[in-house]
C-alpha cells in the first residue's frame, strides 16, 4: 500500500476543488485528515465568537462528509507543528499538504511545521498568488483598479475539481471531541439568530452559490447597494471558511447565464477581495498599522460608551444602528451599511479605526483578517487605494438613498417602525407631534443621536486636518 499522507485542514473545510486534499490523495494514497486548532499562534486573532460557532459546524460538517467517503477528521488542540510532526512520525514519515495561508501567523505557522515535518503548499483560498501578482515596476499594487485589470488580463479559468469519489482510510488515531473544544456559546446562548441564518458547510455553501446565480444574480449591479433587497451574494462565509473555493464562485459565474454588467460587477468584488489578501501579503502590518504612515499621529479620541453604543446598535443614527443590530443578530452585515457604520465610527465619532475592526472581528462570521483590515483602513482613509481620505459618509443620507422604503431599518430598528418614511432616517427632524404619533421618544424609546451629523463632520475634518494630509478637504454623502 503506499505511504499514507496527511491533509492538514485549515481554511479549506470542502472535499471539492481542494488541491492539498486531491494530491495527498493521489493514486489511491491513504489520507488522513487533521485539524489542529492553535490559538496560540494566532494571538491577537484566534477565532472571534461568530467564527468559533461556524468553526464548530464547518468541523462537524466536514466530518460527516468524510465519514461518508470512508475517512476520519482527526481533531488536535495545541501546538500546530507539534501535533502534525508527531502524527507524520506515527505514520512513517508521512508527507503533509496544506492549502497556502496569507495571514501573517499562519504563514509563521508554516515556517515551524516545515522544520519539523515534509510540508508542501497548495493555493486553495484564492484565485491568484499573492506574492506573483507585481506591477510593472515589480512591486505590489497599491491601487485596485490597475489589480483588477491585471489579474483579469492574466487568469485562466481552470476548471474547478471534482470531489474524490471515495478516499482510503489511514490507520485511525485519536482525536479530540469536537464538543470538548467549548466553541459554540454557554447560556446565555446569543447565537440562535446566527443559526436560523446560515448553514455552514460544503452543502450549504453550494446551495447558497446556486439560490444567488439562479435568483438574484442577474440583478446584482443594481439591488447590490440596497440593504432591504436581497440581492447580495451572502457567500463571504462560505469563502471565509473553504466551503466553497473562489475558483469554483468564479467559474460558476462566468458559466451562469447572467447579464454582463451584473456579472462584471460581482466578479469585481471577487477580486476585491484578492486584493485585500495581496494588500496583507505584502503589509503584514496592515491589521495593525495605517499604511499612510501620516495616521499614525491622527488624534483618535477615547470615549468608551460611544464605542458601547456603536456597538449595540444605540447610537441614534437609524441606518447605522439597523447595521449593529443585523450583525449581532446574524453574523453578517450588508456591504454598504458596513462602510457606512464604519464612516460613523471613525468619522462622526472618531474612534480608532482598530475598536471596530475589533468588534468585527469577534461578530462577524465571515470575519477574514485581509479584508478586515484592508477595509477598516479604506473607510478611516489610511488605507490602500485612491479613494479620499477624508470622505465621509453621511448615514441620514445614505439611508434616505438606499433604504428608501424604509424596509432595512423597520427590521433592525422596530421601535421606528411607525415613523413616515420621510423621518425615518432622521428622527431627530421630525416635530414632537409626528414623534408621539409614531411612538417615539427621543432619549427613551430610542437614543438621541451621540453627536449632530454636521457636528461630528466638523470635528473629523479638523482632526483630519491636524495629521498633515491633502490641502483640500471635503465630504461625500
Amino acid at each position: 500500500m503506499p505511504e499514507t499522507a496527511i491533509w492538514w485542514v485549515r481554511q479549506d473545510l470542502r472535499l471539492a476543488d481542494n488541491p492539498a486534499l486531491s494530491e495527498a490523495g493521489r493514486d489511491g494514497r491513504p489520507v488522513l485528515a487533521v485539524h489542529v486548532l492553535d490559538e496560540a499562534a494566532a494571538g491577537a486573532w484566534a477565532w472571534g465568537g461568530a467564527q468559533r460557532w461556524w468553526l464548530h459546524h464547518g468541523l462537524a460538517a466536514l466530518a460527516a462528509d468524510l465519514a461518508r467517503l470512508g475517512a476520519q477528521l482527526v481533531l488536535r488542540r495545541g501546538d500546530a507543528a507539534t501535533h502534525l510532526a508527531t502524527l507524520a512520525a506515527l505514520l512513517g514519515g508521512a508527507t503533509i499538504h496544506a492549502a497556502a495561508a496569507y495571514e501573517p501567523w499562519a504563514r509563521r505557522q508554516e515556517q515551524a511545521v516545515a522544520a519539523r515535518a515534509p510540508l508542501h503548499l497548495h493555493r486553495a483560498r484564492t484565485l491568484t498568488d499573492p506574492e506573483r501578482v507585481r506591477t510593472g515596476a515589480g512591486g505590489p499594487y497599491g491601487v485596485y483598479s490597475p489589480f483588477m485589470r491585471a489579474v483579469r488580463a492574466g487568469l485562466v479559468d481552470v476548471p474547478p475539481l471534482p470531489a474524490p469519489a471515495r478516499l482510503v482510510a489511514a490507520p485511525t488515531v485519536a482525536s479530540d471531541r469536537l464538543e470538548q473544544w467549548g466553541l459554540l456559546p454557554t447560556a446565555p446562548d446569543w447565537a440562535g439568530g446566527l443559526s436560523a441564518s446560515w448553514t455552514p458547510g460544503e452543502a450549504g455553501g453550494q446551495a447558497r452559490l446556486a439560490d444567488f446565480l439562479a435568483a438574484s444574480a442577474a440583478g446584482y449591479a443594481a439591488g447590490r447597494d440596497l440593504p432591504g433587497v436581497a440581492a447580495t451574494s451572502r457567500l463571504s462565509a462560505f469563502l471565509q471558511w473553504g466551503h466553497l473555493s473562489a475558483r469554483q464562485v468564479w467559474h460558476a459565474a462566468q458559466a451562469a447565464d447572467l447579464p454582463a454588467g451584473a456579472r462584471d460587477k460581482f466578479l469585481n468584488e471577487l477580486l476585491w477581495r484578492e486584493f485585500s489578501i495581496h494588500l496583507l501579503w505584502h503589509h503584514p502590518h496592515l491589521p495593525d498599522r495605517p499604511l499612510r504612515p501620516a495616521f499614525a499621529a491622527m488624534p483618535w479620541r477615547r470615549d468608551d460608551a460611544a464605542l458601547a453604543a456603536w456597538q449595540a446598535g444605540r447610537t441614534g443614527i437609524p441606518l447605522v444602528d439597523a447595521g449593529m443590530r443585523e450583525l449581532w443578530q446574524t453574523g453578517w452585515m450588508h456591504n454598504r451599511v458596513r462602510m457606512i457604520t464604519a464612516s460613523f465610527l471613525v468619522k462622526h465619532l472618531l474612534l480608532d479605526w482598530r475598536d471596530g475592526q475589533a468588534w468585527f472581528w469577534d461578530t462577524l462570521v465571515d470575519a477574514d483578517l485581509a479584508a478586515n483590515a484592508a477595509s477598516w483602513q479604506w473607510v478611516a482613509g489610511c488605507g490602500a487605494d485612491a479613494a479620499p481620505y477624508f470622505r465621509i459618509f453621511n448615514p441620514a443620507l445614505q439611508g434616505a438613498k438606499f433604504d428608501a422604503d424604509g424596509a432595512y431599518v423597520r427590521r433592525f430598528v422596530p421601535e421606528l417602525a411607525r415613523l413616515p418614511d420621510r423621518w425615518l432616517h432622521a428622527p431627530w427632524l421630525a416635530s414632537p407631534m409626528e414623534l408621539h404619533a409614531a411612538g417615539v421618544r427621543l432619549g427613551a424609546s430610542y437614543p438621541a443621536p451621540l453627536i449632530g451629523l454636521d457636528a461630528g463632520r466638523a470635528r473629523a475634518l479638523a482632526a483630519l486636518k491636524t495629521i498633515g494630509q491633502a490641502a483640500g478637504v471635503g465630504a461625500d454623502g
